[in-house]
């Protein structure tokens, strides 16, 4: 026998029939003789603290952990076959908890559709951080881990909590799992000498019962809560409107039993009573047919019994009857019981029951067994009650009769015994308060129902006696108790004579009256706690340990109240969800779909399911429901409607659903991804999912109307991918040659773009270094991304395109010639400053403009105005309105942009050819537009340079055309456009510049107009009055 063996059979730990670990039995048993201390942890401190002091035989040390409401306790105990140190902790329940990544955990961050495939990460909440260090601290210094969580599912995940956290510190540790049902000593040694090892698949079941829940129940319940807000804002502006799995099944009990009762329709009936009076009270007999609905055929009936009202005795029979003793209690038992007898709700049932547990009064009350185990020792457990002063004569009696006979129910979950005292006590120390009292009150009914189990059944004799009157059969039954035996001590079960005097068969006698009575079909009652309870155990809702808390989620929520006899009547707000749903075609408030998957847990837990295959079916399954849901969301604003009244009217959808976070670039600052969001007030900015812990963010300028991403991804800029974003701008707030609608990346390659969007988070991030030819920027043709009306208005742009696709750069510094005029040919449609198309009307009104035409928003939303023949005038003059080619640019600064040839371009945006303002820029350092006086005055007809933007916009710029500078004689303009070497910025600047390129710049101010501001003219004869 090897040294494990030995040492296993010396302290009497049973041989498990697999190795513990996947390596040598020689370096087991190595590891064995190392151990000298051995960490301990418990589901709650109060198990830990009766563990220890039994295994301690009340000589243990108290110490604090980092934790105040969890102590440590030592003590030295046989194990392995050598004395070791045990360290006693514990956690408070589930250490780690599941939640989404960030930014799927706040509730505006996407749309809900997004939580079915979001990433989803195991991390301890702040609350239990202390517990986790203390667990830490402690396995520094031991040498193996025994888990000593309660032994069902949950317990069985919160050890595998522990495990991870521990072996995170120490990663070659022993572990071992205690398997116990009580907290007394013969139960504690016997789980420390057959120790085993922790059950993974009955932890994966755990863990795929909480993605589903936090996935499905995350996605409704923001669905219903975000879009029912909006719709019924007066109502349910500060309302969670929950969903979950489990809770809505539980809702819908409520509701069918109260619709039930709503469509009932009584319905009356008729049928024949005789009464017979004795010296000991009066028998009813009652009739054998029960009961007619047809009041005629009873009538003729019961005259037919009138015509000859003597009774005839034609049978007396007599017969042994039993009233059966309970079966041992279960969980879902002790809930329905509790309520119905003791009238305590089953989530503070379970609540006293634990607390009971952990003292060690009574065995574990969390299991599905009805059946005593062989191997329970019965006899010593009633043995214990015997000093009780109000049953303990009872339970001497099961004693003296021949020891406990327990019936066996039919149910085991292999795991636990049914719920029993393990200890006696005279006293819980009940104060006054009612919660205490109630301690009292459950113990004492664990303790009656168990020797009521131990007990036999009670004895009667029932008699039955049957009359004739003109051939109806009429029935009476007496009962005489012979042996009340486990009624004696149960006193929440009654069972009573029942006396009639002895009849003779083939007697006659009159009966005292016979008469025909009415009274119609009652609906069924409104659903108690108890009958909830044993609904969701029919239809596999939630386990014997999660009833009362659904329960409990459905009330706190105001899904249902209780009237004041303690049964379940549904709100307003769970009836409309209910019907909602239901006039969707999904019975989610049906049991099935949950049903389904507590079947399925219960695979896994047996090894016959995989985990990731239940959990994929699982989440496409509630997916598929839940899109459908929300393309069907009016229905539940209908049924919903009912209640609370006229619902409010919603756009667009995607007001109420954020949209779903893209990833556009890694964050330069944490590797985070960067997503694109809204500002409350309008525009989009680029921000960093770590927020807040990073706050690296782009915030894009008001002239960006529309932006998105693009499926395309950089080739240039790191780290991999950044995906290009399509951009729609402002008329007039962009260069001439950049189309309205562009497509570019804003990972820094695009240096034109960065200046424009004066993009500053890229200004803290070190970009990886790239030839020349790389940072160029150019631009490609294309007319794929179209505005709604399905035609190439603009063109589109695209940064960094494929090789070959590259449009030529010159070295010369000689001028370029201008693009072409576009044609007229539809598509130079004029665009407002919402990026709509403009609405084309007429003047109508008398005078000088009558007839003709111009250009306004559609929408009337931004105050576009344009005259139709000034935009032809526009057109003509060069402005670049029409999908003209753009130039290729290339460089790295405002002071003219860097070419791969190491010269500067001959010009920026703009060309020496004859443009909208021959050249000259207004004070937004955009080129500026001539125009014609059109009033009747000494400057009618004369041309002027003004501002671009529409007239509130506008910055106030003003020169008349025939005062103008020239541009020099190399025709390059470029450094007057957008910059000269003094200039520290490009687009994004707000440095100062000369408001006016003429000479006379510096000369003594002259008087300048009210409404313009410029000199030169009066308000009466300003051209912008015109």
């Amino acid at each position: 026998m090897n040294f494990q063996a030995r040492l296993f059979a010396s302290c009497g730990v049973r041989m498990l029939p697999q190795p513990w670990r996947l390596f040598s039995r020689a370096a087991e048993d190595m590891a064995l003789q190392r151990i000298r201390k051995v960490l301990c942890v418990a589901e709650k401190n109060d198990a830990a603290r009766g563990i220890a002091d039994l295994l301690s035989n009340s000589r243990m040390r108290r110490r604090e952990g980092f934790s105040k409401f969890n102590k440590i306790y030592e003590y030295d105990y046989q194990m392995f076959g050598q004395n070791v140190t045990m360290v006693m902790t514990s956690v408070s329940g589930h250490l780690l908890a599941h939640d989404f990544k960030l930014p799927f955990r706040r509730w505006h961050s996407c749309n809900p559709l997004a939580l079915f495939d979001a990433e989803i990460e195991k991390y301890c909440p702040e609350n239990y951080v202390d517990i986790k260090k203390t667990l830490e601290r402690e396995v520094r210094q031991c040498q193996a881990l025994v888990i000593w969580t309660d032994c069902d599912r949950e317990g069985e995940n919160i050890g595998f909590e522990i495990i991870h956290v521990c072996k995170a510190v120490k990663p070659n540790l022993q572990v071992f799992r205690a398997r116990f049902s009580e907290i007394t000593l013969h139960a504690v040694r016997t789980a420390c000498e057959n120790l085993t090892q922790p059950d993974q698949k009955t932890s994966d079941a755990v863990d795929v019962r909480q993605e589903l829940d936090l996935r499905i129940g995350a996605a409704f319940t923001r669905f219903q809560t975000l879009r029912l807000r909006k719709i019924f804002p007066d109502i349910l502006a500060d309302q969670l409107i929950s969903y979950g799995s489990c809770q809505f099944p539980t809702l819908g009990f409520v509701v069918e039993r109260f619709k039930a009762i709503q469509a009932f329709v009584p319905e009356a009936f008729y049928k024949i009573k005789v009464t017979h009076d004795h010296d000991d009270g009066s028998v009813v007999f009652n009739w054998k047919r029960n009961r007619l609905f047809n009041h005629t055929a009873c009538l003729v009936l019961y005259q037919m019994c009138m015509e000859d009202p003597v009774a005839t005795v034609v049978e007396v029979a007599s017969k042994p009857k039993s009233k059966w003793r309970p079966l041992p209690l279960d969980t879902v038992e002790l809930e329905k019981l509790a309520s119905r007898k003791l009238k305590i709700n089953a989530k503070e049932t379970m609540r006293i029951a634990e607390k009971l547990y952990t003292q060690g009064f009574i065995s574990y009350p969390r299991t599905e067994t009805n059946v005593f185990p062989k191997e329970l020792n019965l006899s010593a457990l009633v043995q214990q009650q015997t000093q009780d002063p109000s049953w303990g004569a009872f339970a001497q009696r099961i004693l003296d009769q021949g020891g406990p006979t327990p019936r066996s129910g039919t149910k085991s979950d292999q795991a636990h015994p049914p719920i029993h005292p393990t200890k006696y006590t005279a006293n819980l120390q009940a104060s006054l308060t009612r919660a205490d009292g109630n301690e009292q009150r459950l113990y004492e009914f664990i303790v009656r129902h168990f020797l009521a189990c131990c007990s036999q059944d009670a004895k009667g004799q029932e008699t039955t006696v049957e009359i004739d009157i003109a051939n109806e059969r009429f029935i009476a039954q007496g009962l005489m108790i012979l042996a009340r035996n486990y009624l004696e001590v149960y006193p929440y079960e009654k069972w009573s004579d029942k006396v009639i005097p002895l009849y003779q068969k083939g007697s006659r006698f009159q009966p005292t009256t016979v008469e025909m009575v009415d009274g119609e079909t009652s609906p069924p009652l409104l659903l108690t706690e108890a009958d909830l309870i044993a609904l969701m155990e029919k239809h596999g809702i939630g386990t014997d340990a999660t009833h009362a808390e659904h329960i409990e989620t459905i009330k706190t929520r105001m899904y249902v109240g209780l009237t004041a006899d303690q049964r379940f009547l549904p709100g307003h707000l769970g009836m409309g969800l209910v019907e909602g749903y239901d006039s969707m075609g999904y019975e989610m408030s049906k049991p099935d779909l949950r049903a389904e998957l507590e079947a399925d847990l219960k695979l896994i837990c047996e090894g016959k399911k995989d985990k990731s295959a239940v959990l994929q079916q699982q989440v496409q399954k509630y997916k598929q429901v839940f899109i459908e849901a929300v393309a069907r969301a009016n229905k539940l604003d209908q049924a919903l409607a009912q209640y609370f009244g006229e619902a409010t009217e919603i756009a667009e959808q995607e007001e109420v659903y954020p949209a779903m976070p893209v990833s556009i670039r890694k964050c330069p600052q944490c590797n985070n991804d960067m997503v694109l969001k809204t500002k409350k007030n309008g525009g989009f900015y680029l921000s960093c999912t770590g927020y807040p812990a990073c706050k690296t963010a782009a915030w894009f300028p008001d002239f960006v109307l529309d932006v998105a991403r693009d499926e395309s991804v950089c080739a240039v800029c790191k780290p991999h991918p950044v995906h290009r974003l399509k951009f729609k701008f402002k008329r007039g707030s962009v260069p001439p040659v950049m189309p309205l609608e562009f497509v570019g990346c804003i990972g820094g390659c695009d240096e034109m773009l960065t200046e424009l969007l004066d993009l500053k988070y890229l200004h803290r991030s070190s970009q990886p270094a790239s030839s020349a030819s790389q940072q160029a920027n150019h631009l490609q043709v294309s007319n794929s991304f179209n505005r709604a009306s399905g035609e190439n208005r603009h063109v589109r742009g695209t940064t960094n395109p494929a090789p070959g696709h590259l449009l030529s750069l010159s070295s010369t510094r000689a001028p370029r010639p201008a693009p072409p005029a576009a044609p007229d040919d539809g598509n130079n449609t004029v665009v407002c400053n919402c990026g709509n198309e403009a609405l084309l009307l007429t003047v109508r009104k008398e005078g000088p403009n009558q007839g003709r035409q111009f250009y306004k928003c559609s929408a009337s939303t931004c105050n576009f105005f344009l005259w139709a023949d000034q935009q032809s005038e526009d057109r003509s003059n060069g402005a670049p309105r029409g999908p003209a080619l753009p130039q290729p640019f290339a460089g790295r600064g405002p002071a003219g942009f860097q070419r791969p040839g190491g010269g500067r371009g001959p010009e920026l945006f703009g060309s020496n050819s004859s443009d909208s303002g021959g050249g000259t820029v207004c004070k937004c350092d955009q080129p500026a537009v001539t125009r014609t006086v059109q009033k009747d005055g000494p400057n009618k007809g004369r041309q002027f340079h003004t501002c671009s933007k529409p007239r509130e916009q506008q910055c106030g710029f003003f020169q008349w055309a025939d005062e103008n500078v020239a541009p020099g004689p190399s025709g390059d303009v470029s450094l007057n456009h957008f910059g000269t070497s003094g200039c520290s910025r490009g687009f994004g600047s707000k440095a100062k510049r000369p408001s006016s390129l003429s000479p006379g710049a510096t000369a003594k101010k002259p008087r300048t107009c009210s409404i313009c501001h410029q000199p030169g003219h009066t308000r009466k004869t300003c051209p912008q009055n015109h």
